[in-house]
């Protein structure tokens, strides 16, 4: 089933299975049910040449849907064995029925012993699920440690166990699945934090539950589509010229740093922007026109500089800048000029200096670390709850924010937060975020719309890391991406 864009919060997935079962009259066990028709279509089409399946079933209703399964798997000619975690006598409701329906159909059930793991083929984790909200105790974690060391695929029904399903932080541990399926609506914690490691490959099905229309299942965050891309960068007007797609002017590259701001105008240029600027140094001007002549370049002196600003759609200001009290003049005389602005960078460690400062025409992109400062906190606190950050950030600067990091957020106060689950590891290299500075600034300089700027801005970013770490992660550099970008902004 093709993934819908919106993602929800545990307890708005909690809120939706009790919608379906109060409101649109769906009985409970019809819908473990139908989970457990779906996770055998999955196991199946992602193993199929399993034969022997060891099924970890807890006491709620995630083990109800193992037994369901167990069920079903059974009736398909597998070979199934059932380790329960939690004793069937204590189960209740929907869980305690199918159980006692998988054991009239002939299935027995086994207390759980991590050696009974070895005996199959694959090994589904239906042992908690949504079901933990705190911190696990010495019991489960020594069930997950047993799954994680049987070293068996693992696959995973709506959440691996002891995975926050908010934060996709571990609650002291957690199943490292090989694959995930999820229903119903999509975990802000499968795709956040360290989710996505824990998740594996996702797949979803809704188990034939429409979402209803009401505030209370306002996604909490959407995903980012590759048709948002195509929306804001339609086919040109043959009739177009340079000037149809605007001036960026990038400003940074303090002495000896002009290698981050000529990847930043570069990248600019590569995704479409019809005439790029950058403004460094005056001892920098020499390296970066060698280097890439279609740029052009000009050096930081007060007068230039305030024409460079008037003849500018869009400034993208902090590559390569420093700390310097020269660097902060340059950043002030930016801030007054009244541009559009995509601030990075050293511009964003000057800004956290000055936390009064804030515009609603400009787009922040802090990496954790930045985030940290601006918020006068670290980088792990800013990781333990991103979307608490984001939403932080937002408030005290205004305009758009970009958080970077392993599931890429984008938020504007009033907005639905964007998440983008693309790009790659190997894209922990220097240069990156300056690739995806000057990537949102040239797009913002065709487009016009500074938050869709910087949402299409990070989709095309990843995508394009995605595309140039096909043959390998390790040793991808930002040069690379920049060969890629064409590709993007042009589906």
């Amino acid at each position: 089933m093709a993934f819908p864009t919106a993602i929800y919060s545990a307890a708005q997935v909690r809120e939706l299975d009790d919608y379906a079962i109060q409101q649109l009259g769906l009985a409970g066990h019809a819908l473990m049910k139908r989970a457990g028709e779906a996770s055998l279509r999955a196991l199946r089409a992602r193993w199929p040449m399993a034969h022997r399946i060891v099924i970890v079933c807890g006491g709620g209703n995630n083990g109800g849907d193992g037994y369901v399964l167990a069920r079903f798997a059974r009736a398909a000619g597998l070979t199934v064995s059932v380790l329960a975690a939690a004793p069937v006598e204590a189960l209740r409701g929907d869980a305690q029925r199918a159980a006692e329906e998988f054991l009239a159909s002939g299935g027995q059930v086994q207390p759980f012993a991590a050696a009974a793991l070895q005996q199959g083929d694959v090994v589904v984790d239906a042992f908690l699920g949504l079901g933990v909200r705190g911190p696990l105790r010495a019991q489960a974690l020594a069930v997950i440690e047993a799954m994680n060391g049987a070293r068996r695929p693992l696959f995973a029904l709506d959440l691996p166990s002891g995975l926050c399903a908010d934060s996709g932080l571990p609650l002291g541990g957690a199943v490292r699945a090989d694959a995930t399926i999820t229903f119903i609506g999509l975990k802000s914690g499968l795709f956040m934090g360290d989710g996505p490691e824990y998740t594996g490959s996702l797949q979803f099905d809704d188990l034939e539950v429409t979402v209803p229309d009401i505030p209370a299942f306002a996604p909490r965050l959407r995903r980012a589509s590759e048709s948002d891309i195509a929306r804001a960068l339609p086919r040109r007007r043959r009739a177009s010229h340079k000037g149809s797609f605007g001036h960026v002017l990038v400003v940074g590259g303090g002495p000896g740093m002009p290698g981050a701001v000529r990847l930043a105008g570069e990248s600019a240029l590569r995704v479409g922007a019809g005439l790029v600027t950058v403004a460094v140094a005056p001892e920098n001007v020499a390296a970066i026109s060698a280097g890439c002549p279609e740029l052009i370049v000009a050096g930081l002196d007060k007068p230039q500089f305030g024409a460079l600003l008037a003849s500018a759609d869009v400034v993208a200001i902090g590559p390569g800048l420093g700390r310097s009290a020269w660097a902060w003049e340059v950043l002030e005389a930016t801030l007054a000029a009244g541009r559009p602005l995509v601030v990075d960078a050293d511009a964003l460690n000057i800004l956290a200096e000055h936390p009064s400062l804030r515009a609603d025409d400009w787009i922040l992109t802090p990496h954790p670390g930045e985030a940290g400062r601006l918020l006068g906190t670290d980088a792990a606190q800013v990781q333990a709850d991103r979307l608490g950050a984001l939403g932080q950030l937002c408030d005290r600067y205004g305009g758009t924010v970009v958080l970077k990091g392993a599931g890429t957020l984008v938020g504007r106060t009033g907005e639905t937060p964007q998440l983008c689950e693309r790009g790659n590891p190997g894209m922990a290299s220097a240069g990156m975020g300056d690739v995806l500075t000057g990537v949102i600034a040239g797009i913002l300089a065709q487009h016009g719309n500074l938050h869709d700027a910087a949402r299409i801005g990070v989709l095309v970013h990843a995508l394009a890391g995605d595309a140039a770490a096909r043959s390998g992660e390790r040793g991808l550099m930002a040069r690379d991406v920049i060969g890629e970008l064409r590709t993007w902004v042009n589906i």
